[in-house]
């Protein structure tokens, strides 16, 4: 029996390359199953849809008409925390999100990010030095995870010995993202809702501490400062510090991944970093076209019945955006299974767009800057050991779970 593209999309078989099924996708520019999501795949459609005020963010929308793969995690997320702001509507997420930034960029804190940049320098050295056996590298484990996690936890001020504990709560909060249609919705989730009770209550900790004794992390800024929006409460905090720690590093793991397997597909961009890190900047954007970390953004809810390309989406219905497809459509891009760092006018969407585009893209970008171009100039003779990797299951944020690489030796 041939699998719905729905199934082929949340199939972990198909991870190492979902693109073949994106195109498929995109005949229908509006997909619906039977009971399932409708699912747009389109770039213009996709963007039009991001900066419309009648589709919302918030699951209490959202109307049982069938199953939705997605939707048993997303409500149980909202049962041990507030919802973050990622997951609500305006005026409350426009609230939120402006009291966060105004303690991490422009215009209240232009150089929170750039100043970290001697800190994002040594984290990468640190890491680099420490690989070991050039032999037999898995990037993962030994660099592309510990890099955007340590830059998370010193920005918000984690203590350093406390950094360790992330990676198991991260990794069951992820899990608990990975949409397989056959699984038990009570087993798909089960590990997050620990995981979850245990980061808040740690949070909680950590942010009574900040408040006695306030450093020039941005925890304690959040936790302390009086703005024209007031203060955020003590769960708002502990919500808004828990979206930070886990989305601030989950996706710039796939980023810097799929970054590295792209380069050593692509030997020839490759060698141009090695050259000029400069061009770390227009390689790091394609790379956001071309393999994005993440895929798609499902439960989005129409707040009244739309019509996109020729389809009425009804009121109350589970929207899924695919990204990943968008940013490979060729209404849209010249060549856009080709990886092309020459590329002009990439405006992809890889960290979204409107209201809810990625709120910590600065970072990521300058992360995923530091990471490829040092790894470029210090790795010999890089080369894969293993392709296609194996991959994460989950299919939002898709990455490799190990890249296993060898090189002739590390430079200095």
């Amino acid at each position: 029996m041939t699998q719905s593209l729905l199934h082929q999309i949340l199939d972990p078989a198909n991870r190492a390359d979902p693109y073949p099924i994106y195109a498929e996708l995109r005949k229908t520019p509006v997909h619906h199953e039977e009971d399932g999501p409708f699912v747009v795949s389109t770039y213009y459609e996709i963007r039009s849809l991001l900066h419309d005020p009648r589709i919302s963010s918030d699951a209490h929308n959202l109307v049982s008409t069938g199953h939705d793969p997605l939707a048993e995690p997303a409500q149980e997320e909202q049962s041990e925390l507030p919802p973050s702001f990622l997951r609500l509507d305006p005026p409350e997420h426009d609230r939120l999100r402006r009291m966060t930034n105004r303690h991490f960029g422009p215009p209240h804190s232009p150089h929170r990010v750039d100043g970290m940049r001697g800190e994002l320098q040594g984290i990468v050295t640190g890491l680099i030095d420490g690989i070991g056996d050039p032999g037999r590298i898995d990037l993962v484990d030994q660099f592309s995870y510990p890099f955007p996690v340590t830059v998370i936890c010193r920005l918000l001020g984690v203590p350093r010995e406390d950094e360790a504990r992330f990676h198991g709560w991260a990794d069951a909060i992820a899990a608990s993202l990975d949409p397989d249609p056959d699984a038990d919705p009570a087993e798909r989730g089960k590990g997050a809702p620990d995981a979850r009770m245990q980061l808040g209550m740690y949070l909680a900790g950590l942010i009574e501490e900040r408040r006695k004794n306030p450093g020039d992390d941005m925890l304690s800024e959040l936790a302390s400062a009086k703005g024209p929006d007031g203060t955020l409460t003590t769960m708002e905090l502990l919500s808004t510090a828990a979206l930070l720690l886990i989305a601030g590093h989950e996706t710039t793991v796939n980023l810097v991944t799929n970054g590295m397997l792209t380069l050593l597909r692509n030997p020839d961009v490759l060698q141009r970093l090695r050259a000029d890190p400069r061009l770390a900047v227009p390689i790091v954007e394609e790379l956001l076209r071309f393999e994005p970390p993440v895929q798609l953004v499902p439960q989005r809810t129409p707040l009244a019945d739309i019509e996109v390309h020729g389809v009425t989406i009804p009121k109350g219905s589970s929207l899924w955006l695919v990204l990943a497809s968008g940013n490979r459509d060729p209404r849209r891009f010249e060549n856009p299974d080709r990886f092309d760092p020459d590329r002009r006018d990439i405006q992809h969407l890889g960290l979204g767009s409107g209201i809810h585009s990625c709120f910590g893209a600065p970072l990521a970008r300058l992360e995923a800057q530091f990471a490829l171009s040092e790894l470029a100039r210090r790795l010999e003779n890089p080369r894969l050991l293993e392709d296609p990797p194996p991959y994460r299951q989950n299919a939002v944020l898709r990455g490799p779970r190990h890249l296993s690489i060898a090189c002739d030796g590390i430079r200095p």
